[in-house]
């Protein structure tokens, strides 16, 4: 699925809409340079999710945590991350995916380690505000998307 939004409102609704539809066990791995909107991406999924955390980038912190009733988004950035020992020793491993849903910033630092219900987004940036994403997830949303 490819959509191309004009503004980071647009963006957000599109991420609310697929939000809606994850369930827990989903990893979203993203790809997209520096500034594209994956974090403002991921402000649209917690609000799908019905998370009222204050969304913010883990640039510093590797993760952070929101959390739901119900469900809660591990959000992860991956810049620094190059090796499995790196990932190892960062922690990723003692999360609670299989109840939670992970997204994932810099994914294709880890890509070769990921695995399960795995939701590709890569976020393009076609103008200050245009972003053209692409979201492969393997036809799972089809029904529910329109």
């Amino acid at each position: 699925m490819r959509v191309v939004t004009k503004s980071a409102e647009e963006t957000m609704q599109i991420a609310e809409k697929l939000g809606r539809l994850l369930k827990a066990g989903d990893i979203i791995a993203y790809t997209g340079g520096l500034g594209a909107g994956k974090t403002t991406f991921t402000r649209g999924l917690a609000v799908g999710l019905g998370l009222e955390d204050d969304v913010s980038s883990p640039t510093f912190t590797l993760v952070n945590e929101y959390s739901g009733r119900n469900i809660n988004i591990y959000h992860f950035d991956m810049y620094r991350i190059q090796t499995e020992e790196e990932l190892e020793s960062s922690g990723f491993w003692d999360y609670d995916f299989e109840h939670n849903i992970a997204v994932i910033e810099w994914s294709e630092n880890i890509s070769e380690f990921l695995s399960g219900n795995v939701i590709r987004i890569k976020i393009n940036t076609l103008g200050l505000n245009e972003r053209e994403i692409i979201i492969e997830e393997g036809g799972r949303f089809a029904s529910d998307w329109n």
